[in-house]
């Protein structure tokens, strides 16, 4: 079954930088593209445990900080390294909050074919 988290206002991250939260007993990082489009991820990169939401940021992918792994932010594929990661449908409520979809139990929805991540 599946769960929507508010996960507070998106002015809180800048454009272009990603966030982490603490959701279900899971690390998520949230990413503001510069386009104004948001991503949700898990929070730990699955080479070394880098954190993700400290990673390099450009269009729709995500370089990991620590050893340059890259994945594709709509899809969690993996560009450059030997996995992907879990990605979560977020959206921008009007009142401006981000709004996070996950499973009760913390995990990522079945992927579904959809743009979630516009503004």
């Amino acid at each position: 079954m599946k769960t929507k988290v508010n996960l507070g206002p998106l002015s809180e991250i800048p454009a272009g930088e990603g966030r982490t939260f603490e959701v279900a007993a899971r690390t998520i990082a949230v990413f503001h593209g510069r386009d104004g489009r948001i991503f949700a991820t898990q929070g730990q990169c699955p080479h070394k445990g880098g954190p993700l939401a400290d990673g390099l940021l450009g269009g729709t992918t995500l370089i990991c900080p620590l050893h340059e792994w890259s994945f594709d932010l709509l899809s969690g594929m993996a560009l450059q390294g030997a996995c992907g990661i879990a990605v979560y449908p977020i959206e921008k409520a009007p009142d401006g909050t981000l709004i996070l979809e996950m499973e009760e139990d913390g995990t990522q929805p079945p992927w579904r074919v959809t743009d979630y991540t516009k503004v």
